[in-house]
């Protein structure tokens, strides 16, 4: 057992801590880093301590050199030390400390001469410490230390002596060379995920490219796809999802509704993957060419948008995987290939991959290239459908490799499972998370749910995408409801959290017709192609188009962490507040669960968060309306109606500027 009588200082109850360590934690450039550790010695000295943080070292080559955080002891003994990283990469961070005798000197002087007593023995030790640090000081630092140990050796004023021992610069040069050696680590070394901003704040529209033809009955192709993104940039969206592009399978090819038998010019599942035509790296022939996707990629891009690749690991009974690859799959004793199955749904179009395969090596690999295929094609972005049926180590390893060699890349869990298991996914890297919002319908239940994504652990390692509905998803919120029942699930989804999502057009035209007995679309555009007017105005468009536009002016908007609910006297009321992290944007949101009757009530404003005075007047202005209002006091009154907009997002404006009315 080693030991080292000179290390005093525990260290412990770090936080944030994923696992013990095993996974990093995750923010995006510039976005603040908060650990708190326990730190504490035995006795009365004086602790410092040190937060170490540096990038970490990839492949070869000389570890980088730590930076360091410092930080005054907090209540308790409970230490807080903050940092940022201005570049994407892994990072590493651990904590140092160790029993400062110096500063424990300087205490204890401090207080004797405020008491009057004598002193001459006590600048006596503090000399004696200056030339214990001799040795580890450079020419000019030896220097100084030399004409401070004469003063203090030297008989003269005491204040004087004093005023030197406590000043500034001898305790930053003290500090400065420091015994390192009897410094207590912290016993991990723990990482930070850092990625770009888009990881934290984005705005998804889902399409499928087959339903983009201005023709009714004709296939729509990248070029018409091409056609319709400047009407969804106008919209204010950041990111384009697109279900599968690749071929699709005709053995067991689904018809309309999900049936089990197709007619002869159903299109299929593009989740139904693969045919003679090609598979993963291979574009539905209809869609067009490897150049006009491309071009589709570069058009979007020059709109301020990006391309998501759906990422879906199955294949349908044609997918050339099949014969080249026969160990990937299941085989039944009756020679079939299992296909796959959630009872009582059956999808018999689709072969799950089996991850048990002795062969999984191979299969990895071949994954791997899938990804690096399509970014090579200029693709960042990839949603990944359902990944909780496949391995959590085959995810922590591709996602790492990726990470590893290039920059940038995102991936979107489309996983609507278990908690533990969407919670997994993220640590293992994911970097966003579909979520249980689409089933969340009163004010209990999302305030229980976002203080649990945003006060928990999991504030360090899931970051939430709100998504109100999806082509497989056609919640009870909006199922043969009215235009305010998606005006409300918008408003929700995307000032509740920083990452939101839609299908469309269905969302924006308030398409709502459900299939008998489940949340699911009826007549699905899964399963047909549909011929839509993309230019169509809605008044949900309208509202999509200025709450995305509000998104992009407000930074409190541009995070899910800083939410705080407020008090309402009124239920069908939810209110929360959101400030951004240099305090200078502050909003408040009040929103009406009640998409049929108008609801009042009283809201609680925090004044003391938004740093306003009791009794005196601020303005509020309501970004939705541009409508203007001094209130002056904690409680304040509303009123929402359906017919127009059943929410407000109010700016809250420095009181100097407000006018008693």
């Amino acid at each position: 057992m080693s030991l080292d009588g000179h290390k005093r200082v525990i260290i412990e109850n770090v936080n944030p801590e994923i696992e013990c360590g095993k996974y990093p934690i995750k923010r995006v450039i510039n976005e603040e880093i908060k650990v708190t550790a326990d730190i504490f010695g035995d006795g009365h000295d004086k602790v410092k301590a040190l937060l170490l943080f540096r990038e970490k070292k990839q492949g070869k080559g000389k570890e980088k050199k730590w930076q360091e955080q410092v930080s005054e002891s907090a209540v308790n003994d409970r230490w807080t030390f903050t940092f940022k990283n201005d570049k994407t990469g892994t990072y590493e961070y651990t904590i140092e400390a160790w029993i400062e005798h110096f500063a424990t000197w300087q205490y204890g002087l401090k207080k004797k001469f405020e008491a009057g007593q004598p002193l001459d023995t006590e600048l006596l030790i503090g000399a004696e410490m200056m030339e214990e640090a001799i040795v580890r000081a450079n020419a000019s630092e030896k220097k100084k230390l030399t004409s401070w140990i004469e003063e203090l050796r030297r008989d003269k004023i005491e204040a004087d002596s004093v005023a030197l021992a406590l000043s500034p610069e001898v305790t930053n040069l003290i500090f400065q060379i420091r015994d390192q050696t009897k410094a207590s680590r912290y016993s991990k070394i723990l990482e930070v995920q850092v990625e770009r901003k888009r990881a934290l704040f984005s705005t998804w529209y889902e399409f499928f490219p087959r339903s983009t033809s201005p023709n009714e009955g004709a296939h729509g192709t990248f070029e018409t796809s091409e056609k319709i993104l400047p009407e969804i940039a106008k919209m204010g969206f950041d990111v384009i999802y697109l279900p599968p592009i690749h071929p699709i399978g005709r053995s067991f090819r689904k018809g309309m509704n999900n049936a089990t038998e197709a007619g002869p010019n159903d299109p299929g599942s593009p989740w139904a993957i693969g045919s003679e035509e090609g598979g993963h790296k291979s574009i539905h022939p209809e869609l067009g060419t490897m150049d006009e996707f491309k071009s589709l990629v570069a058009k979007a891009n020059e709109l301020g948008m990006e391309i998501a690749l759906d990422f879906a690991i199955q294949c349908s009974q044609d997918h050339p995987y099949v014969k080249e690859h026969p160990q990937w799959f299941k085989w039944r004793p009756d020679g079939t290939v299992q296909y796959a199955e959630n009872p009582p749904k059956k999808y018999q179009d689709v072969l799950p991959v089996n991850f048990e395969t002795e062969d999984w090596e191979n299969l990895w690999k071949e994954l791997k290239s899938i990804v690096e295929f399509w970014i090579d094609k200029g693709v960042r972005i990839f949603r990944v459908d359902n990944p909780h049926t496949k391995s959590f180590i085959f995810w922590e390893w591709l996602i790492k490799e990726i990470n590893l060699k290039h920059d940038g890349i995102l991936f979107l869990a489309e996983a609507f499972t278990r908690p533990r298991v969407m919670e997994k996914l993220a640590k293992v890297g994911f970097t966003q998370s579909y979520t249980y919002f689409t089933w969340r319908n009163t004010k209990e239940e999302f305030q229980e749910y976002i203080t649990e994504l945003t006060k928990s652990d999991m504030r360090e390692y899931f970051r939430p995408n709100f998504w109100p509905n999806t082509p497989d998803i056609l919640p009870i919120s909006l199922e043969n409801k009215k235009e305010p029942s998606f005006l409300i699930r918008l408003l929700l989804a995307g000032t509740l959290s920083s990452n939101w999502g839609m299908y469309g057009p269905l969302f924006e035209f308030g398409i709502n017709e459900a299939y008998p007995g489940k949340e699911e679309y009826t007549h699905s555009e899964k399963y047909e192609i549909k011929h839509w007017d993309w230019e169509k105005s809605t008044k949900i468009k309208e509202v999509i188009t200025l709450l995305n536009w509000i998104r992009k002016e407000n930074e409190a908007l541009q995070s899910t962490w800083n939410i705080e609910f407020c008090e309402t006297d009124n239920d069908m009321l939810i209110c929360y507040s959101k400030i951004s992290e240099d305090l200078q944007n502050k909003l408040l949101v009040v929103i009406s669960l009640d998409p049929k009757f108008s609801q009042t009530g009283w809201i609680k404003v925090p004044l003391k968060q938004f740093n306003l005075q009791e009794n005196k007047p601020f303005t509020i202005i309501d970004l939705l309306t541009e409508s203007k209002y001094v209130w002056e006091n904690e409680w304040n009154y509303v009123a929402l109606h359906p017919q127009g907009i059943p929410g407000h997002i109010f700016r809250i404006e420095n009181q100097d500027k407000a006018k008693k009315k």
